[in-house]
């Protein structure tokens, strides 16, 4: 099947019973055995649960993958991940990345003992210059957040291989929609559920997804033994938010398009960053490993003050200023005020994030009335 296809129909059957034909939401802590230890596929439902089954199955369908694994929020999806390791293990990570990433490495698993190396992953000479003997994984994201850097996920998944490394990427900006990370190399994708694959602001969640029979094994046994599972109504609104991945990024990635060129002209804005743009640094690579460029748009504007970008965001009318990304409506941020606050600010600094930066999630609105509500926000 193909990719708009498999949004709506993998890992989803109707209901046997019933014959309804989306998935039930089966709102039970306990199934029923008819003798000890022989149930039937389902026990108790941190470790397994129907919905969520057809959940975990339809995310590594559209990534190309053999397993999935689903989590009550991104970042416990990033925990399970961490908990593959031990004390004097080594991580090698984007420098630009997710602030609660960044909190999660330095502020819980740096004090367990874990070590962690924040390096420019657009150049994979520096990624494979920071690898050490104790280094056991490789955490990417990319596009990264918010600077959208691109990396070269094959190159590094080479690198990795080569040292028997593990190769995680965060693919919550590109979804499977733009970029399948299985089939470029890594042995780990990450995903926000939160984000586009949801796609409605309604529902928090996470997934890994793997083609390693064993890495999926070790991660299942973490997500029952922590039990940090989203519920079943929660893997229901994500499956049924995923069913128009497809349609909604096509448009995403339309709008943001228009308003990082129409930004990108504008005598206002110092610098746009949009791997879509034909000077962006990853714009080669970009177009290599991605079917576009995504949703997600970062500018500064001319004077590179805090202050300015702090009105500016607190200006629009349609684009609300909220944390988050990825939903139908646009959302406008600050995020060294905001997604980024945990990390310190010598460390936003080193990796190129500006105080004045802004970051816009780009929705599905008309384009013309995001474009306006942008131009008398900026005055």
């Amino acid at each position: 099947m193909k990719f708009s296809t498999r949004v709506i129909h993998a890992g989803q059957v109707p209901d046997p019973s019933t014959g309804a034909i989306m998935t039930p939401v089966y709102l039970t802590s306990t199934y029923v055995q008819k003798s000890p230890g022989t149930h039937q596929g389902f026990e108790y439902s941190r470790t397994g649960n129907p919905t969520r089954s057809a959940l975990e199955q339809n995310l590594a369908s559209l990534e190309m993958a053999k397993h999935g694994l689903c989590f009550a929020s991104g970042l416990a999806a990033t925990d399970a991940v961490l908990k593959l390791f031990q004390s004097g293990d080594h991580v090698v990570s984007s420098d630009d990345l997710y602030g609660g990433s960044h909190r999660i490495f330095t502020q819980v698993f740096q004090q367990f003992g874990m070590q962690f190396d924040f390096v420019d992953a657009s150049s994979s000479q520096k990624v494979a210059d920071a690898i050490q003997e104790n280094t056991r994984m490789v955490w990417l994201e990319t596009p990264t957040n918010p600077l959208l850097k691109i990396t070269d996920i094959a190159e590094i998944s080479k690198i990795c291989r080569e040292k028997s490394i593990l190769l995680v990427v965060d693919n919550t900006f590109a979804t499977p929609c733009l970029q399948q990370p299985i089939a470029l190399g890594a042995d780990i994708v990450l995903h926000s559920t939160t984000k586009y694959l949801g796609g409605h602001s309604d529902v928090v969640g996470g997934a890994l997804v793997t083609s390693d029979d064993d890495l999926h094994q070790r991660l299942a046994f973490i997500q029952n033994a922590s039990g940090a599972i989203p519920g079943p109504l929660d893997c229901f609104l994500t499956l049924r938010g995923v069913k128009t991945l497809d349609v909604r990024m096509e448009r995403h990635c339309s709008n943001a398009d228009q308003i990082a060129r129409w930004l990108n002209d504008d005598p206002r804005v110092d610098r746009v960053y949009f791997p879509g743009l034909e000077d962006h640094p990853g714009h080669e690579v970009a177009n290599r490993q991605m079917s576009a460029p995504g949703g997600m748009v970062s500018f500064v504007l001319v004077g590179d003050t805090e202050q300015e970008a702090r009105e500016t965001v607190s200006r629009t009318k349609i684009f609300a200023l909220a944390e988050s990304l990825g939903g139908v409506e646009s959302l406008i941020e600050h995020p060294v005020s905001m997604t980024h606050g945990a990390i310190p600010p010598e460390v936003r600094k080193a990796a190129g994030l500006s105080d004045s930066l802004i970051r816009l999630s780009v929705g599905i609105e008309d384009v013309g009335d995001l474009q306006e509500d942008l131009d008398a926000a900026i005055g």
